[in-house]
């Protein structure tokens, strides 16, 4: 995509689409293609119960699965750019359509875990580069100045909107049909996608072919490894029971193996997948932390609410789904916030951080103070709108500070990598697994206080059979131990809303992306160094 045809004085237009495409159509027909690679994940998280349900799987396997999917889209981020100008965006997009679309053959086949987790990987790194390559195509018809802020609004909008979606269309196709048919549907959507590829995006060759040499693609398995491993031990903890397995004990001891790995030759290669400017950069490890802290304040949605909705609230699959609409409403009211305050009026970094960590502090709240047996469901729109619009804040705001960091962009995109890895998978599965194993044990705590109580104070309880007995307990202490949690993530939540208020934070964002014809250079001059 040569920069001539984006000359300022004349409209946008799209030259690998044919002008027999109407030039207002062509942006549209490219968000199309993302919603269909978005969509199309390989393993539906939301559809686990039914995967359990009718294979050998166990909800962990279909969890790792997801996450690998993540894993594999983040460590594409390194690279991303380097293909983008090896391969004409047709190349990419046809390429991706083919894999995701067996990719969604295999997972609707196969029961073992490896082939699963592995094709998620494959799966996610090729859903990144279609998801750039259309993105990319897209930029100056977003922000004609190539505002970041901007730019990441609409990328939030359709990213996280797409996850609830995708949960709520695969509960209903299995509630009507069987959770396979999500893949066959997504199959039929790549291989339209293909069709429109093949008819309407014409093979645009970049205007300078950088070819992939230098790329430390042994670096970028053994940060694969290491994400993996970090994952397999939040995931399987549990069930493995955490250090007293071999299991976990082998993944911690090869995963801290990668890392050493890498730091070791990170410390003497001239490229390596990940360097340490990017690693030490301030604005990298900043956003690693808060991210840390907010998705575990917000880890309590994997942990409790599915378990709280299904056993007290007894809602079924569809109305525990129908709930993922109420943060749809909290991402798209919290991407136009953003978008309003952040984007165009440049608010500073600190009050957006703000606003992000006193939102998911009213999320938890509204939990601590309210739950309870007879919540009707529309109550719970308060609490999951908010944890939405939190969510997506604090993730533009923050990739928005790494374009910032003053990277060069040969180490921009290795900040993205381990923007993503600690944004996405551990945000995804650290908080849970700390939380998971704090309910466990205030649960067993407090169900032996409350079992000893009742027999103790209440004479009515004699008529009722153990199994009953044993249910109530199990229900009060599941209440009792949710709300101690909640009570103490509050507490931390409003310890870190303090320290941001009292930090000191003046800057606003100005994040500019350089010219695309500036980035082929540097990328060349790389090349060439490298060959």
């Amino acid at each position: 995509m040569s920069d001539h045809h984006h000359a300022p004085q004349g409209p946008f237009d799209i030259p690998d689409v044919p002008d027999f495409v109407p030039r207002r159509l062509k942006p549209y027909l490219f968000i199309f293609f993302v919603l269909i690679v978005q969509f199309s994940g390989g393993v539906y998280l939301a559809a686990a119960t039914d995967m359990v349900g009718s294979t050998a799987l166990m909800q962990e396997d279909i969890l790792m699965a997801g996450y690998a999917s993540l894993i594999g889209m983040s460590i594409n981020f390194a690279v991303m750019f380097r293909i983008k100008f090896r391969f004409s965006t047709r190349t990419q997009l046809l390429a991706a359509g083919i894999v995701l679309l067996a990719a969604n053959f295999i997972c609707a086949n196969t029961a073992s875990v490896p082939v699963l987790v592995i094709t998620c990987f494959i799966a996610g790194w090729f859903r990144m580069q279609a998801t750039l390559a259309c993105n990319s195509t897209i930029q100056l018809w977003l922000t004609p100045v190539r505002d970041m802020a901007i730019f990441f609004c609409y990328v939030y909008i359709i990213v996280d909107s797409v996850i609830q979606l995708s949960g709520i269309a695969c509960i209903y196709t299995a509630f009507f049909y069987s959770w396979e048919y999500m893949q066959w549907i997504m199959m039929g959507l790549l291989a339209l996608m293909l069709l429109m590829v093949m008819l309407l995006v014409r093979p645009v060759r970049s205007p300078m072919f950088i070819p992939l040499l230098g790329i430390d693609w042994l670096g970028a398995a053994i940060w694969a490894g290491f994400m993996m491993c970090f994952t397999f031990i939040c995931v399987y903890g549990n069930y493995f029971d955490w250090w007293d397995s071999v299991e976990i004990r082998g993944a911690a001891l090869i995963g801290a193996a990668c890392l050493i790995i890498n730091l070791w030759r990170a410390s003497f290669l001239h490229h390596p997948y990940i360097s340490f400017q990017a690693m030490k950069n301030r604005n990298v490890i900043r956003a690693t932390l808060v991210y840390l802290v907010f998705f575990t304040l917000l880890a309590t949605e994997h942990v409790f609410e599915h378990s709280y909705a299904a056993a007290i609230l007894g809602f079924d699959e569809t109305n525990l789904i129908d709930l993922n609409l109420y943060v749809l409403v909290g991402i798209i009211a919290g991407c136009a916030f953003t978008y309003l305050t952040f984007a165009l009026r440049k608010w500073r970094y600190k009050t957006m951080t703000a606003i992000g960590f006193a939102l998911a502090i009213v999320y938890l709240a509204w939990f601590y103070f309210m739950i309870d047996y007879g919540i009707e469901k529309e109550m719970l729109f308060v609490p999951l709108f908010f944890r939405g619009a939190a969510s997506v804040i604090i993730s533009i705001v923050f990739l928005t500070s790494i374009v910032q960091s003053g990277l060069s962009f040969q180490v921009f995109p290795q900040a993205l990598t381990i923007n993503g890895f600690t944004g996405a998978v551990m945000g995804a599965t650290l908080g849970p697994a700390i939380i998971g194993e704090w309910l466990r044990k205030a649960m067993a705590s407090n169900a032996s206080l409350l079992g000893a109580n009742i027999v103790d104070t209440n004479v009515a309880v004699s008529h009722m059979t153990p199994g009953g007995l044993y249910g109530m307990v199990q229900q009060q202490a599941l209440i009792v131990s949710m709300k101690e949690i909640y009570g103490w993530l509050l507490i931390v939540g409003l310890l870190s809303l303090l320290t941001i208020l009292v930090s000191y934070g003046p800057v606003r964002p100005f994040a500019i992306f350089p010219k695309w014809r500036t980035i082929r250079r540097t990328l060349r001059r790389l090349a060439v160094a490298n060959s």
